[in-house]
């Protein structure tokens, strides 16, 4: 993995605090971190407690849960005509998550094309 020059920078601080004993002996040290309120308003906590535990989850995880089922059924298709449709299915969950975020377009999700299938196909991959 390739670092900045400020991650190097941070990474290097974090290791020389590591080993000068700085994080040695921290409240809560040895015991399981709880991450569920730590973000949330506290007007919404119960709300979200009450979503967590219906087994709710917010869209853009729900397309991503998609999507890795589509690319898993896609990975075993055989006949062409309909891998095609079911790659024109997984490029449309694609573009529907990356048209959700708020994010640049560099860390949009990339999306499949048939001239890649196709090529895997010939190749007998």
């Amino acid at each position: 993995m390739m670092l900045s020059g400020f991650e190097k920078i941070v990474e290097e601080r974090i290791q020389k605090a590591q080993k000068d004993g700085v994080f040695e002996n921290l409240p809560g040290s040895g015991k399981p971190l709880k991450f569920e309120d730590v973000n949330v308003p506290e007007d919404l906590r119960i709300a979200y407690k009450i979503l967590k535990n219906a087994n709710f989850l917010p869209p853009e995880i729900e397309l991503r849960k998609q999507i890795q089922k589509t690319e898993d059924l896609l990975a075993g298709m055989k006949d062409t005509a309909e891998r095609y449709k079911t790659i024109k299915k997984l490029n449309y969950l694609i573009f529907k998550l990356n048209s959700t975020r708020n994010t640049s377009a560099e860390r949009d999700m990339p999306q499949y094309y048939l001239e890649k299938v196709c090529d895997a196909l010939k190749s007998g991959d």
